[in-house]
């Protein structure tokens, strides 16, 4: 008698054929992960981390991780109710418009129901296993690129990026205050270093998406001021970074290797920055050769970053 008679009878089920098993869909899984933006999660956290790190006192290992985690899940929730609260602009931009919400992979209001899920659960874990300003801290994180960035700022003025940068310059400040459980002078320096990073970093990137910029109705520097301005803050605010991320070593915190090569990366950053404002360029500010400076310096801005912190980390655990 077969299997499958036996079966029909009530008896034992039949073994399944492993090759008649459909195979793991995961397309779902990368959906939800894309709502976390992941691309990002990996500087935020990474910055976290240095912060964790350089904390003067000591934090249990598990405990340690935890932070991180806590950190990335936020970051990750807080990107999610951005793609939730811009599911509209998303649509119409050619960079955004197949990430899940506008391709109808995942509803909007499930997506914001998971975003809030996120920050609630990592701001009360933060608080129960390092301290609550540490929630607090991470909590107003949230809130500001929620709220401030997202909600107020990147719809209603150019200056959106340059305020709006608050947003992703907590994460060394949160893991300074997980492990110390206080407010100091050095974490609020690393705060300010990312702060005034962010705007050459975005600038580069909207001179070469400002079209889709435009096209969204979001007010980025090159759509309201227009790219010759653009190319300008990029050369400002990367002079005035530049110094800024000599502050550590200033202070006492690092030593002169640190200062040493933190003036080489800012002087290839402010080189990166140089050669955007001399492309060669029209009379409106449009870049002749595709924004080729502005890619290269906005990929470069990436890598200077991950160097610089790996650097003042690297340097005060083994030299200072």
């Amino acid at each position: 008698m077969s299997d499958a008679t036996v079966s029909g009878m009530g008896g034992a089920q039949a073994p399944l054929d492993a090759s008649m098993t459909p195979p793991l869909d995961t397309s779902e899984v990368r959906d939800w992960i894309t709502l976390l933006k992941p691309r990002v999660l990996t500087l935020v956290v990474f910055t976290g981390v240095i912060g964790l790190l350089v904390a003067p006192g000591h934090i249990h290992p598990v405990l340690a991780l935890t932070a991180i985690l806590c950190i990335t899940i936020a970051a990750g929730a807080a990107g999610a109710i951005n793609m939730w609260y811009d599911r509209d602009i998303d649509a119409v931009m050619r960079r955004t418009e197949k990430r899940p919400i506008p391709a109808g992979r995942i509803a909007a209001e499930s997506a914001l129901a998971y975003g809030v899920l996120l920050a609630v659960g990592s701001v009360a874990l933060m608080g129960l296993a390092t301290n609550w300003l540490a929630a607090g801290v991470l909590a107003g994180s949230i809130g500001f690129y929620v709220f401030i960035y997202t909600m107020w700022l990147k719809r209603r003025t150019p200056q959106n990026i340059v305020i709006g940068g608050a947003a992703g310059a907590f994460p060394p400040l949160i893991g300074w205050v997980a492990v110390t459980g206080s407010i100091d002078a050095l974490p609020l320096v690393l705060f300010a270093m990312i702060f005034m990073w962010t705007p050459p970093h975005f600038w580069a990137l909207s001179l070469w998406a400002h079209q889709d910029y435009k096209r969204a109705g979001v007010p980025m520097l090159p759509v309201i001021a227009g790219a010759r301005e653009t190319r300008r803050q990029v050369v400002i605010y990367t002079i005035l970074l530049v110094p800024l991320t000599l502050a550590p070593w200033w202070m006492g915190f690092n030593t002169a290797a640190y200062g040493v090569l933190a003036t080489a990366l800012g002087a290839n950053f402010l080189r990166h920055a140089w050669l955007v404002w001399r492309d060669e360029q029209d009379a409106t500010g449009v870049s002749l050769t595709g924004d080729l400076p502005a890619k290269r310096c906005f990929k470069y801005s990436i890598y200077y970053l991950f160097l610089l912190f790996g650097a003042l980390a690297l340097d005060r655990l083994v030299l200072a």
